[in-house]
């Protein structure tokens, strides 16, 4: 079925025309753009007629109405014209049932400048079904509600329980407000309390202990994303994945040893070095755990970022190894001080009863 696209900017209609798309998306690339390779979308070839239905699945991806055509239409003039500066979106010319999104990290939160990357589905019957989204994971768990097999929970898209006005309506969302709600209610400043249960009983303290130390653990899984991204970037962002890293790389490794070094909460760091909510100067709490894993990862990302062209500067003095050397704790230097005068009481006792023995065998 012939369809027309939505008119484009002149910039967007040349850059689709240009022969080297790549190096020109390095320099400029739009929020929103239609392009044609969808060879590594996860939608790709997935087709529900002939297979069992999973919930809120349509029954073919591909054979695609007039109605939810045009309603899909008015997706992509909408997503150009009211894109945040944080969300960038492709849809493809021979496949307008599929469509792919990346969504910045927000400063102030552990996904802070990492990107994430969705690709999303139209069913054949839509807007009355709400699309599938499908989170690039590759293998790893950022997020209660992001699953590492890729599964997103999210009450709008009906994958998980909401109220009535939470859950889709096929009169009024849109896949905008998936993408919003991705960015502001998933990947948000403490991701822990996403988790069903998590704050609900007393002891604020324990739970915000609980929550600090999941967020290192988010921040370190999305460092390795951030590799796994320059390793693999998702086709028709390449340009803007080595562009994205080599602007940040500073900023993500002065994080990385802020956060190490306890100069502020994970999450919180700002590029000038400030801590955003920061109520004390005082030393935070780092969990020996997060500075083994950053300690490990940390020359991954110098090597990485080099390797992508990034101006480091004094961060390759810093590879050998961000984290300070461990000093042993109270404890142990307890344990090793005991032991240590067990050993002479022992060696003393040892020369004492020798003596006495060699004084009886001269009198007998």
């Amino acid at each position: 079925m012939a369809l027309s696209l939505p008119s484009l900017e002149p910039q967007q209609q040349q850059q689709q025309t240009t022969t080297n798309r790549e190096i020109q998306e390095i320099d400029i690339f739009h929020r929103f753009d239609v392009v044609s390779d969808s060879s590594d979308h996860h939608y790709l070839h997935i087709k529900n007629s002939s297979s069992k239905k999973t919930k809120g699945e349509g029954d073919s991806l591909t054979n695609i109405s007039s109605g939810a055509s045009k309603k899909i239409m008015q997706e992509w003039k909408i997503l150009e014209k009211h894109l945040p500066d944080s969300i960038y979106v492709r849809v493809y010319e021979n496949r307008i049932d599929l469509l792919r999104a990346v969504i910045i990290g927000a400063a102030g939160t552990p996904y802070h400048d990492g990107l994430y990357f969705f690709d999303i589905a139209f069913p054949p019957d839509y807007p009355v079904q709400p699309p599938l989204v499908y989170y690039r994971s590759f293998g790893l768990r950022i997020n209660p509600n992001l699953y590492a097999n890729g599964r997103v929970c999210l009450s709008l898209l009906n994958t998980w329980p909401g109220k009535k006005k939470e859950k889709w309506n096929s009169s009024e969302s849109t896949v905008l407000q998936v993408l919003v709600s991705l960015q502001a209610l998933v990947l948000n400043e403490k991701p822990y309390y996403n988790e069903p249960g998590s704050g609900m009983l007393p002891g604020r303290v324990i739970w915000e202990k609980k929550s600090n130390a999941y967020s290192e653990n988010v921040f370190f899984l999305s460092c390795k994303t951030m590799l796994f991204l320059l390793r693999r970037p998702p086709k028709n962002f390449d340009g803007f994945v080595a562009s994205h890293f080599r602007e940040k790389a500073s900023v993500i490794l002065s994080a990385c040893n802020a956060y190490i070094n306890g100069q502020v909460r994970v999450g919180l760091y700002r590029n000038d070095g400030s801590c955003s909510s920061c109520k004390s100067s005082s030393p935070v709490h780092v969990s020996e755990k997060f500075k083994g894993l950053m300690g490990q990862l940390y020359p991954q990302l110098v090597s990485g970022f080099k390797r992508n062209g990034a101006s480091l500067g004094d961060f390759l003095e810093q590879v050998k190894q961000p984290v300070e050397k461990k000093t042993p704790s109270f404890k142990w230097k307890t344990v090793r001080m005991f032991f240590g005068k067990l050993k002479k009481v022992l060696a003393l006792k040892k020369e004492n009863s020798s003596g006495q023995s060699g004084v009886q065998g001269k009198g007998s």
